[in-house]
């Protein structure tokens, strides 16, 4: 949500906010505000896809300095889309935008384009530090609201709608809210801030009351819009605030439309008077033929406000208190999921694309740097999104013989909306359901042992349990996903690409493993990234590869949340000016062992990945439904990798499974040793 206008009128005026040193308090955070702002305002890097390593090390910091300061944060994040629909225009419209802008950024023009897996990685920064978060079944504010006025606590937020809210402790703008300069004494270290109250804004227009403000915005604009006759009222109410002058300095025009309406309202003691006056102006503009317009107006206004009706008693205190869900309320679509989903959505554990593909039957894709000229990313990993969907939407009773789409069954089709990119225009898509051969049925979910729950995960991305066995547990989802990504991709994904990712991939893994000492290994591949500032433009064919890839990670994380987490999920410390960087440098005739200590296990273990990797794009499940385009004799196997002054084998291709277990510990061990 937002109100047009307001955030510039109110920080543009001193008087609305007063300054705060904030500390020993509970703090309610809109979460997907604070990654945005964050991610967005520090220069983090969107060109390549995303520096997820670096946010996630920032994200620890702005959590250590509310630590220092004794404050707790409580992160409430938004879930899946306003099952009213009356936002849904605002939404396409916004997806539009950011189409048009990833596309922008890849020609080395301006934009904003949140790279695709950062929620992701915020949500996990979150557990791993034992942040309490709850993701909201649909848009958090309301919420939001109503747990910072039972906890007499401040909310911290970049969401203008927090200028109408009535929150005894008040509202914190991320934008004053300076966590990077704590003050104070150690013992008593606090944030310097500034403080919104309802309160400071109507004592400038006369001791106003609160009470209007919802009409304020309303009337003003926010993204659920306004009844289409406001615009004719607003016209009339501009004519009437200058015959009386205004309402605060008389004869002096409003500085802007929203003071203008603020000047107006302060005039009437209550909402109900409100209303009536503005039933009377479009009597009045109707003519006498055509009296009652203005009440049908006023009833729609009324109706408009009720989403800043917050209550004393917050649905999200027994979460946070107690680990139990409220009922649904609001957003009765989700009560039909089974009780393990609706825990895992509150947790954060299963991705706004499951909520909204169940509520909805809809769903909006994330657009992300790629070549325009190109199918979207998305396309690649479709048949994922396709499993996704059939798991969420197909009934028991059409499962009793597997097949493989609906349409095959004995019921009708059933479909979800995808919004994706087609060329620079956001187009609409009927994506069939899909019934796997492994069907589980959504309500069998926590009954499903481990195994069948797995089973169907390989299913879906076309892998074996054996081919997976060399890889360590917590590596196994993302290689999975990149050999999927190896057949799906359109173009092929290069030699040198599949090489950059995986040594990637392993740098991701050792940097989350915070070991004392930056190894030797780190720091060399350091040293290949792409550094911003550098004139030439980023290689749009490998953007557009790597899109794919974490379009297809994407998905398949959501598949796994929705089947309970049947492996481990990675660390998503994906960096894309580390891999372009690693790319450019493989590309340009450089072989893999050129990055790694010579004979070490951290070649071993790249070259075990890669093996890996190889053999999971193999089309050797035939009930997957995947596309299983064959690659021209490239790189099949554990042969052929082409690798330039290379092995003909991998250090690790032979070894047996109980050597190279654990390997992080034995790596690490052996850099530390080498560098004493």
């Amino acid at each position: 949500m937002g109100v047009q206008g307001l955030t510039t009128y109110v920080e543009s005026n001193r008087n609305f906010l007063q300054d705060v040193r904030f500390r020993d308090s509970r703090l309610v955070i809109d979460g997907c505000s604070l990654y945005f702002r964050l991610y967005f305002n520090y220069g983090f890097d969107q060109q390549h896809g995303g520096d997820y390593d670096a946010f996630a090390s920032f994200l620890n910091e702005f959590l250590s300095a509310l630590e220092t300061c004794n404050i707790k944060p409580y992160v409430v994040l938004d879930g899946g889309m306003d099952p009213s629909d009356k936002k849904f225009a605002t939404l396409r419209q916004r997806l539009q935008s950011r189409i048009k802008e990833a596309d922008s950024i890849c020609h080395g023009r301006n934009g904003s384009v949140l790279p695709i897996l950062v929620r992701k990685v915020f949500i996990q920064v979150l557990n791993q530090r034992g942040i309490p978060l709850v993701q909201c079944p649909a848009e958090a504010d309301w919420e939001i609201a109503c747990l910072a006025r039972q906890w007499n606590c401040p909310v911290l937020t970049n969401d203008s709608d927090f200028y109408i809210f009535d929150l005894p402790a008040g509202y914190l703008p991320l934008h004053f809210f300076q966590w990077t300069n704590l003050n104070g004494k150690a013992s008593q270290r606090y944030i310097p801030s500034r403080c919104y109250t309802t309160n400071n804004l109507c004592r400038c227009f006369g001791g106003m009351n609160r009470e209007l403000l919802p009409l304020c915005a309303v009337l003003t604009g926010n993204d659920y819009g306004a009844p289409k006759e406001t615009e004719t009222l607003l016209a009339l109410v501009d004519v009437s605030a200058l015959g009386r002058g205004g309402g605060r300095g008389r004869g002096k025009a409003p500085a802007s439309r929203v003071e203008g309406i603020l000047i107006w309202l302060s005039s009437f003691p209550n909402v109900t008077e409100a209303l009536k006056e503005v039933s009377r102006l479009m009597d009045g503009a109707a003519g006498a033929g055509r009296r009652g317009q203005g009440g049908g107006l006023s009833s729609k206004l009324l109706a408009a406000m009720q989403e800043y009706n917050i209550k004393a008693q917050s649905p999200l205190a027994p979460w946070f208190s107690k680990g139990t869900l409220a009922p649904k309320g609001k957003t009765s679509g989700l009560a039909q999921l089974p009780e393990c989903l609706s825990l895992a959505a509150a947790r954060g554990q299963l991705s706004p694309l499951a909520l909204d593909a169940f509520v909805m039957q809809r769903v909006l894709l994330i657009p992300q740097v790629e070549n325009s000229k190109l199918a979207s990313s998305h396309c690649s990993s479709r048949p994922i999104r396709q499993a996704v969907y059939g798991i969420l939407l197909q009934k028991a009773e059409n499962t009793a013989t597997p097949v493989q789409t609906q349409s095959h069954g004995s019921g009708s089709p059933i479909f979800v909306e995808e919004y994706d990119r087609l060329d620079l225009k956001l187009s609409k898509n009927q994506v069939e359901s899909v019934i796997l051969w492994n069907h589980i049925h959504l309500d069998g979910l926590s009954q499903a042992p481990a195994a069948v729950r797995l089973g169907v995960l390989f299913e879906v991305l076309g892998v074996t349990q054996s081919a997976l066995a060399p890889v360590p547990l917590n590596l196994q989802l993302a290689v999975a996903v990149t050999g999927f990504w190896l057949r799906e991709a359109t173009p092929a994904p290069s030699q040198p690409l599949l090489q950059a990712l995986v040594i990637g991939m392993i740098y991701g893994e050792l940097t989350s493993n915070n070991q004392p000492g930056a190894p030797r290994f780190l720091s060399a591949l350091d040293r290949q990234r792409v550094r911003s500032g550098e004139r030439r433009g980023v290689d749009v064919g490998a953007a557009h590869c790597l899109s794919q890839w974490q379009s297809c990670l994407w998905s398949a994380l959501c598949l796994n949340q929705l089947l309970l987490v049947p492996l481990p999920e990675p660390n998503v410390l994906f960096s894309g000016t580390l891999v372009h960087g690693l790319f450019r440098y493989l590309k340009g005739g450089w072989p893999v062992e050129s990055l790694l200590p010579g004979g070490s296990l951290s070649g071993q273990l790249c070259f075990c990945l890669l093996d890996a990797v190889k053999d999971c794009s193999l089309k050797t499940n035939p009930s997957s439904f995947g596309s299983g385009k064959k690659k021209r004799g490239r790189g099949r196997g554990r042969r052929g990798r082409g690798r330039r002054g290379g092995r003909g084998r991998s250090q690790g291709g032979g070894r047996g499974s109980e050597e190279i277990n654990n390997r992080f510990a034995l790596l690490m061990s052996e850099e530390e040793e080498e560098e004493d």
